[in-house]
């Protein structure tokens, strides 16, 4: 078998997904209710919150590819970095995936600087404000800053929404931007 059941109803089929299978709500779902770091936080931090931070922190016109950054994992799962470069299949199934949404939300392939870089801002700061105090040092964040701002996390239901309200708000003015250019 190689499908899956979305919230919605949706068989998704991860070996060969279509832009038709990518459902909003869906995404909203997942990610809210998928706990960041495997789940090693202090309490339950959804992805759907880290995204809408990475969001916060672009320009306007990288909001909606900042915002989806991490919508595979709405279909795979939060797999950690460190696994992930161990499973070389695993990163096949995923830019399957990652080609399929990017289909369904019209946007490039290749994130921008911008939204790598509050990627990075936002990993930062779910270190200091999120997991286990630990000495060791994280060498991806070497250099990079983390917010002034402490994280809170939300409860799921709300971060689902939140997430859902912001990728709806982003598809209609990326759509308008569209028919002015």
């Amino acid at each position: 078998m190689s499908w899956i059941l979305t919230h919605s109803g949706i068989q998704f089929n991860l070996l060969n997904p279509t832009a038709a299978m990518i459902s909003p709500r869906d995404i909203a779902h997942a990610l809210a209710n998928l706990c960041r770091f495997n789940g090693h936080t202090r309490e339950h931090y959804s992805v759907a919150q880290h995204s809408l931070i990475v969001c916060d922190l672009v320009p306007t016109k990288h909001q909606l590819s900042a915002l989806i950054h991490d919508a595979t994992e709405a279909y795979l799962g939060d797999m950690t970095r460190p696994l992930k470069a161990l499973m070389p299949e695993y990163r096949d199934v995923e830019q399957r995936v990652w080609h399929a949404i990017c289909d369904r939300f019209n946007i490039p392939l290749g994130l921008p600087d911008s939204v790598l870089r509050a990627d990075m801002v936002a990993l930062a700061t779910e270190r200091r404000d999120l997991m286990p105090h630990h000495p060791g040092e994280w060498q991806c964040l070497k250099g990079i800053p983390a917010m002034p701002e402490r994280i809170t996390p939300l409860p799921a239901q709300v971060a689902s929404m939140q997430y859902f309200s912001r990728l709806m708000e982003l598809m209609q003015s990326d759509h308008r931007r569209g028919m002015t250019a």
